[in-house]
């Protein structure tokens, strides 16, 4: 079968998962009650605060526009009901991008040097993923994140395999895209700045230095200050947020007390992005409100706390993963790095990126001390995915024995659809589906 054909099997099905019951619930959903009123900053011109780059909630305010959106809704709290059917816009691309997603990951694993057949086992393992596809299907941004940062992966891997020196430019400016969502989109160009580095002390060779340089560096700055100077365009209005910023700052936002105050100095366009900067760090470092569904990194790779992100009678939706796909993916990994130090695996270019991948988006979150959710392991735990393929690909695993393993991630993943699409079920159903005291 051809690889076209491949994709497009793979994006009708995914596309199938993640518009099925689009829309429902007409309630806000967990943070849509955030991410709904910065977006609607966007239209009333009034400043808001977000620990996270603007990016994500400028493509979806962007995209409402198209459609005549116009906040009439507050976001208050979770559950209340949406007056009409705007709200479906702002869901829109999230979910398109979570449907995107098992097809760029095919690519990537392709493009890794898997064979079709193992990376199409891949696509189909992310596409049956109940906490990915969760977590695309409202008004939150880490689809955006995850889609920018493997699309950059892929396309650098194109360029490693000599494939035109555009695709090191595309890599730069997706995972430019990647860091201006959310921060941690920064592991993608710290992989492929590392995996250069490392061949370049290697070989000796300083090949496209300079494209390098401007790719991962010069590219990535001009974007993400870029992407703030939009932000601090469309919110020129005293808003919300303006308890987070200097009274400098302040003073440059219209309707502010600050605004007549002329012996303040006004900042100019770069000051108000790194004092902004500096406030999102510090107010990560300054979180200390407490969660009932947080959970610790250490806890994130047996998938110990999922999080419910609303509830309606008998109807919940849950951000619980594919517990077989989960827990396969985690031997995976302690398979593969066992393997290596016993010697009974080396290290290669596949393994290596993959591996390192996955350290990069665990590790930060070891020292930090604040409130964290399960959701923050989806990147890592797409590496470990792809580590799983990888495995069988080297194990060898017959064709008979995959299809085994494909059909009863399918049948996991049909299992606690219910969770996942919030559909109704009766007690019994769902106490079924709680297999342990602290999924619930």
């Amino acid at each position: 079968m051809s690889n076209k054909k491949v994709i497009l099997i793979l994006l009708v099905l995914s596309l199938l998962t993640h518009f099925l019951f689009f829309g429902h619930p007409n309630q806000t959903v967990f943070d849509e009650v955030h991410f709904g009123k910065f977006i609607s900053g966007y239209y009333t011109g009034e400043y808001y605060f977000d620990i996270h780059p603007p990016l994500g909630k400028l493509i979806i305010a962007g995209f409402a526009e198209l459609f005549d959106f116009r906040p009439e809704f507050s976001f208050a709290e979770i559950g209340d009901k949406f007056p009409d059917e705007k709200y479906k816009v702002l869901r829109f691309l999230p979910s398109l991008a979570g449907a995107l997603l098992p097809v760029i990951i095919f690519l990537f694993a392709l493009e890794l040097g898997l064979k079709q057949r193992t990376a199409l086992v891949v696509g189909l393992f992310v596409m049956f993923e109940n906490a990915l596809l969760v977590h695309s299907r409202f008004i939150l941004l880490d689809s955006f994140l995850l889609l920018f940062g493997f699309s950059s992966l892929w396309l650098y891997i194109r360029y490693r395999h000599g494939k035109g020196i555009y695709n090191l430019i595309l890599a730069g400016i997706l995972g430019s895209l990647a860091v201006s969502v959310k921060w941690t989109g920064a592991s993608f160009l710290a992989l492929a700045v590392i995996t250069e580095i490392m061949t370049m002390m290697k070989t000796r060779q300083w090949r496209d230095m300079g494209i390098k340089i401007g790719s991962f560096i010069v590219l990535p700055f001009v974007i993400y200050f870029s992407v703030f100077a939009i932000h601090f365009y469309l919110l020129p209005r005293s808003g919300e947020g303006d308890a987070f910023m200097s009274p400098g700052f302040q003073k440059t936002l219209q309707g502010n007390a600050y605004q007549t105050q002329a012996d303040l100095e006004t900042p100019n366009l770069f000051d108000k992005f790194i004092e902004l900067n500096e406030e999102m760090y510090l107010s990560n470092q300054r979180l200390t409100a407490t969660h009932p569904y947080s959970s610790k990194w250490y806890t994130w790779p047996f998938m110990a706390r999922p999080i419910f992100y609303w509830v309606d009678d008998h109807a919940r939706i849950y951000l619980l993963g594919n517990p077989i796909l989960w827990w396969l993916s985690t031997a995976a990994i302690l398979y593969l790095v066992t393997g290596l130090l016993m010697k009974r695996y080396e290290l290669d270019n596949q393994n290596s990126l993959l591996l390192g991948g996955y350290i990069l988006n665990l590790a930060p979150f070891v020292g930090i001390t604040r409130v964290m959710f399960l959701y923050h392991y989806l990147t890592a735990f797409i590496f470990a995915i792809l580590i799983l393929a990888y495995l069988l690909e080297r194990e060898k695993i017959t064709k008979k024995v995959l299809i085994s393993i494909v059909l009863l991630i399918a049948a996991t993943f049909i299992y606690f659809a219910p969770l996942s699409y919030g559909l109704e079920m009766k007690p019994l159903i769902y106490t079924r589906r709680v297999w342990f005291e602290s999924w619930q």
